[in-house]
Formats: C-alpha cells, sequence, structure tokens
C-alpha cells in the first residue's frame, strides 16, 4: 500500500537514486558506526545505509511509517517526537561501554529543522558528526558569516560549537511531492574543544541581539547589559549582524549569571 505523505508531518520522500548515493557518499558509513537516523521515512537512505552499518536506529514519528520499518530486521525503531527524544540515554544504549559517539542523519522535516537542530545541540559533546537535508536557505543562515544579510541567530548559536560545511545541492524535483523550495545537505562536525560557557546564557545574548535586527545594538542588547550590570566593554554601536561569533562568545563568558 503506497504511503501517501502527510502535509502535518512536512513530509517529502527523496526518490532520486543518485541525489541518494551521492548523501551516502558525502555521510561514508562504516561498519560498526552508531547511527541514528532522524525521520526515514520511505526508507530511501535508511537502506543503503544500513546496508554498509549492518545496524542503524531510527527515529520515525508517523506510526505506520514506524510499523513497516519493525518489518526490517536490521532497525531499531523509535516512534516519538524527535524533540522528546534523550540522545544521551541513546548514546549510552548505542555506544556502549566503549562510549562510542553518535552519528546522525537525516532528511529533517522543515517545518520543525531549527527547533531540532536546538534539541541537538544540547548532546553536541556526545555526537561524532551530523548530515542533514534541510532547506537550502537555513543552511544559508547555518553557515553564514558576519555583515551578511543571511548571519543571524541560528548562525551564532551553531557556529559556537559546530565546524559546518554545505556539501550538496539538492533540487525540488529529488522529492515526492516535490517541495516549494531548494534542499542542500549540511555537515556539522561538533568542535572538539569548544569555548565553555552558559549556552543558554549566549542564547539569550544572541536572541536580544537580534530581536531588532535593523536597530543599533545599543537599543537592545546594551540596555540588556545595562540592566545586568555590566561594567566591561563592548561596542553597541553595531548592529548585531556584524558582531562576530567569537564576539557573542567572549561577552557570554563575561556577563555573570
Amino acid at each position: 500500500m503506497k504511503h501517501i505523505a502527510r502535509k502535518r508531518f512536512g513530509q517529502h520522500f527523496l526518490t532520486d537514486a543518485g541525489i541518494i548515493d551521492a548523501i551516502v557518499r558525502a555521510i561514508a558509513p562504516q561498519p560498526g558506526d552508531a547511527m541514528v537516523e532522524i525521520g526515514p521515512g520511505l526508507a530511501a537512505l535508511t537502506q543503503p545505509l544500513v546496508e554498509r552499518l549492518g545496524r542503524l536506529t531510527v527515529i520515525e514519528l508517523d506510526r505506520d511509517l514506524a510499523q513497516r520499518l519493525r518489518a526490517h530486521g536490521q532497525l531499531e525503531v523509535i516512534e516519538s517526537d524527535v524533540l522528546k527524544v534523550d540522545f544521551a540515554a541513546l548514546a549510552a544504549a548505542t555506544g556502549g561501554s566503549q562510549g562510542t559517539k553518535l552519528r546522525v542523519v537525516g532528511n529533517l522535516p522543515y517545518n520543525i529543522s531549527t527547533p531540532i537542530l536546538f534539541h541537538l545541540l544540547g548532546f553536541a559533546r556526545l555526537i561524532a558528526d551530523q548530515h542533514f537535508m534541510l532547506q537550502k536557505e537555513v543552511i544559508d543562515r547555518m553557515v553564514a558569516r558576519p555583515a551578511t544579510s543571511d548571519y543571524s541567530r541560528l548562525s551564532v548559536m551553531l557556529q559556537w560549537r559546530y565546524a559546518m560545511e554545505d556539501v550538496l545541492f539538492v533540487p525540488p524535483e529529488s522529492f515526492e511531492p516535490p517541495p516549494r523550495v531548494d534542499s542542500a545537505v549540511i555537515r556539522m562536525v561538533p568542535l572538539a574543544d569548544p569555548p565553555q560557557l552558559d549556552a543558554a546564557r549566549l542564547g539569550e545574548i544572541v536572541q536580544v541581539a537580534f530581536s531588532q535586527r535593523r536597530k543599533l545594538l545599543r537599543h537592545t542588547l546594551g540596555k540588556w547589559l545595562e540592566a545586568h550590570e555590566f561594567d566591561g566593554t563592548f561596542d553597541t554601536q553595531r548592529r548585531a549582524e556584524e558582531v562576530p561569533v567569537a564576539e557573542y562568545v567572549a561577552l557570554a563568558q563575561t556577563v555573570a549569571a
């Protein structure tokens, strides 16, 4: 029985064999890797991955698809909203006593891709790498440099923790049904020695800074710093998009909790 894509789950199923092969080559799965796939759907990526891995854990919210996937003997199926999945417990269960880090892959639902990225940020220490298919404009924001229109809260919050690379362009006709946007695949590798900081504090600072990105920071972050009795130096005669990631990180490290 053919599965009809469900709009409420943001389902667009990858069908282009050439693109699937290119993604698998970019991921380069090795036998024994502790890999987790988010949103396997109709298993277009799942099948070539599990053939190379031997075992694969998949997270699928759609009950009908999860039932189909359970028929595959080499899959560990977690039927759940990925935002509720404890990746620390998953790493402990999958990696075993050797403490192997997880490799996470997936064609992320475009309607909740940013929340998924932020959810995984909290588990970055347990992850070896991430390869995700996303809306191209989201990836453009993830890898954007300062003083560009794409540079945003998402850029800062991911770049402080990951090295990221846009590895593959994917056109709409590679999917069924075709989305109305271009897609791409990004590689995310957690930094081995990330800055030590309170991620929640960084998040608060960046959110305030980009809350009115057209205004100078003295109208937004400047007032926030005054309220937090910040006595250091920080140039607020700039807009949020002009401040490099390293400066936001240094500010988060300096401002007392």
